[in-house]
């Protein structure tokens, strides 16, 4: 017994040994209570460091930045700069509406719209009138409506005398404060509407004949009576790419106008416009659809109120708002914002619902749950469009950090954002980047505006939020997007082996010259025969050759391949603008590609296809590579083409181009628009129309640029028509009004000596 019990109390005190031994070894392993606050002093350090290293450069440094980045481990405020100023935060309004929305309407709010009869449906399903009484859904689509009419006609409906829309739910007002900063049939200035069909856009498709002379095909999605089509398209040849789109209501319908020239070669071409009255737009499809399914439409489709008496036969649903917010954060939908805030203002307020109760309710919900008081900010809109609203980083950065910390919401929240390299707006950002996966924001792009505000958990664990806003930046957004992602990707690699500067300088790198001209046109030439096939198949495979590509030149190329297998996709086009520059590592090396490859120069036939839609972006980019196209004769044919060409369909957004432009390349651009004119016929060209529409502006600056512009115009057109003397050369006349670098020309003959 001695022994037995001698022998357990060996084994439990060597037991005892052993945990002791292992609690030792643990404990001298974990850093000390001294060691850890100084590794997280380091790591902000050199966050702080590489944040400082990015905003002191060009062109950051000579923008207006605001910037806040937080911990939302600990609270603290990891860097600050201008925080508190009121900036124009673009898209990143729609965080604010997306915050109100989700808490005051709820992550399972779903809309309703309601099919109504007066006053039951009879045994033979014939009805004199079918109501529609929308409730703001801003996610119907005619593949919904379609459903909708298979469930109507299971309900024994068969025939309809009339179809009334009641679209009471909302106010007349279509459009929000902002919005009449422009005049713009463009798909992104959609109106609101109670009953609302397809984001209030349509589809418009054109395509070739079936050689050269014959006439264009012009088609509508969703076909139906509403639309009154205009169809003067023809075919031309290999070259010939003009074509205009305008759409404007026609009563209670809506005028779509083609005129212009495809190529054979061209393929299908679709061009978004805004619908001009929702619930028509909506009466007229459901008409067309009825009819489709078998049930018979003999009348007209109305406008009108639904009586109390009449009874509900469906209820449709949309799907719940964590879904709807999907749409509106990751691919920022204008649409979607401006009819979250009517919506919030007819639930809370009271139908119908209007812009400024939606704004009461958001104001509310900021003043009573996050803490920023009325009147430290200005909210106009829901959406971010123009000049409408004002907040400072800060203010965004409190709104994060509520919603992360409200645990009901805050999945829906973070889920509706873009996250870094995978989808959303931010699908092609942050490549390379210790930032993809981990970062989720929502951008923001205007004008001379660019934000970025969202959450990213870093490499080292540790979970931050942050806003960035940029206003008044000179020259285009490409730089001033690679900064912001810059200032993530930093954050992003907080922690991490390679560290904060490290990966700003990776980021960086990826922009950089990676091989000469000789070693890369063989490349270039298949990613051309690629982008020419059009086929939505080899986005996969362009898509990763333009992540891991390293040679600025092909990756311009990768990106017009992107943008071309499938023009409709927002992503491809914004890939594009961001890849393609008029620097001579790009624009410079690609005129060398296209004489060795005997091809027009990649990237400017799609980059002026986005210009002539009125793409602000691409029109400044057309007007830089006119000008860098200079002393180069098949560079510039291709622009004075090009550019008559968009001035042919975006003629008020090339003003502004030509007017904002740096004074050297308007010089050249001015006069290269001149040649195109000319070559177009320049006495029908509907430019110079536009022109003189804009002597009547209100702006009295942009008067005196127009004024000028139609002179050196015209002076330059009669140069182009009239016979030069061999031994004539030009000299630059400046034109009063316009800015130094400006002007007309005349001829002067050259004599020796003088």
């Amino acid at each position: 017994m001695m022994a037995h019990d001698f022998l357990g109390a060996s084994v439990q005190v060597h037991r005892a040994r052993l945990v002791l031994a292992a609690t030792v070894a643990i404990i001298l392993s974990l850093p000390t209570a001294q060691a850890a606050p100084a590794d997280k002093r380091a790591e902000r350090e050199a966050l702080k460091a590489a944040l400082v290293d990015v905003l002191q450069r060009a062109p950051l440094r000579a923008s207006r930045v605001g910037v806040h980045v937080q911990s939302l481990d600990d609270g603290t405020v990891v860097f600050s700069q201008n925080a508190d100023e009121l900036l124009n935060p673009a898209s990143n309004v729609k965080l604010v509406t997306a915050a109100a929305a989700l808490a005051t309407l709820g992550p399972e709010y779903r809309f309703d719209t309601e099919f109504l009869v007066d006053p039951e449906l009879p045994p033979d399903g014939k009805i004199k009138a079918l109501y529609v009484r929308g409730k703001g859904d801003p996610s119907m689509t005619t593949e919904r409506l379609y459903s909708i009419t298979s469930e109507l006609f299971h309900t024994g409906l068969r025939e309809v005398q009339d179809i009334i829309v009641d679209d009471s739910w909302f106010d007349a007002e279509r459009t929000p404060p902002g919005y009449d900063q422009e005049e713009s049939d463009r798909a992104y200035m959609a109106p609101t509407g109670a009953v609302s069909l397809n984001w209030n856009a349509t589809a418009i498709f054109l395509r070739p004949g079936a050689q050269p002379g014959a006439k264009g095909v012009v088609e509508v999605e969703p076909h139906s009576d509403y639309f009154i089509v205009e169809n003067a398209l023809t075919t031309g040849s290999r070259r010939a790419r003009r074509v205009s789109v305008a759409s404007k209501p026609a009563g209670d319908k809506q005028r779509i106008t083609v005129r212009g020239q495809l190529p054979a070669d061209q393929g299908s071409l679709s061009i978004y416009k805004k619908i001009d009255n929702p619930p028509q737009y909506f009466g007229f499809t459901l008409k067309e659809m009825l009819r489709a399914r078998g049930i018979k439409v003999r009348g007209r489709v109305k406008l009108g109120l639904s009586p109390s008496r009449a009874r509900l036969l469906y209820v449709a649903q949309s799907d719940t708002f964590d879904i709807v917010l999907k749409r509106l954060n990751k691919l920022s939908n204008n649409f979607v914002a401006e009819m979250l805030l009517k919506t919030m203002g007819a639930e809370l307020k009271g139908a119908p619902g209007t812009f400024s109760k939606g704004i009461e309710v958001v104001e509310s919900f900021l003043e009573r749950d996050v803490g920023i008081p009325r009147g430290s900010y200005v909210m106009k809109n829901g959406s971010g469009l123009n000049d409408a609203n004002r907040f400072s980083v800060a203010q965004v950065s409190r709104i994060l950090r509520h919603m992360y910390e409200r645990f009901p919401l805050a999945p829906e929240f973070l889920s509706s954002v873009g996250i870094a390299g995978k989808d959303g707006t931010l699908k092609y950002r942050f490549e390379g980047s210790e930032a993809v996966g981990r970062l989720r924001a929502k951008t923001g792009t205007l004008e001379n505006v660019s934000a970025l505000s969202g959450y990213v958990q870093a490499a080292g664990g540790e979970k931050f939020i942050f806003s960035m806003m940029v206003n008044d930046y000179p020259g285009r957004s490409g730089p001033i997007i690679q900064g912001l992602d810059a200032l993530g990707a930093a954050v992003a690699a907080t922690g991490s082996t390679l560290g904060p500067s490290r990966a700003v300088a990776a980021l960086a790198d990826s922009t950089r010259l990676g091989s000469e001209l000789n070693a890369v046109a063989s490349r270039i030439k298949t990613y051309l025969e690629l982008g020419k096939q059009r086929d939505q198949r080899n986005i996969s495979f362009l898509r990763t050759a333009w992540r891991s590509e390293r040679d600025p030149a092909v990756r311009a190329v990768l990106a017009e391949s992107l943008y071309q297998s499938n023009p409709n996709d927002y992503l491809g086009a914004r890939t594009l603008l961001d890849s393609y520059s008029a620097s001579s590592e790009v624009y410079g090396r690609l005129r060398a590609v296209a004489k060795e490859l005997a091809v027009e120069v990649p990237g400017v036939g799609s980059m002026v296809e986005l210009a002539a839609s009125g793409n602000a972006e691409a029109l400044a980019r057309v007007v830089e590579l006119a000008g860098a196209s200079r002393g180069d004769g098949q560079a510039e044919t291709e622009l004075a083409e090009a550019l008559g060409e968009v001035a042919r369909t975006a003629p008020e957004e090339l003003v502004v181009a030509l007017r904002e432009s740096q004074a050297a390349e308007r010089d050249v651009a001015v006069a290269l628009l001149a040649r195109g004119l000319v070559q177009v016929g320049d006495a029908e060209h509907p430019f110079w129309k536009s022109l003189r529409k804009q002597l009547g502006a209100s702006d009295p600056a942009l008067v005196v640029f127009v004024r000028s512009l139609d002179a050196a115009l015209s002076q330059k057109v009669a140069e182009q028509k009239a016979p030069r003397a061999a031994d004539s050369t030009e000299v630059l006349i400046p034109v009063p009004g316009l800015p130094a670098g400006t002007g007309t020309s005349r001829t002067a003959e050259t004599r020796p000596g003088g």
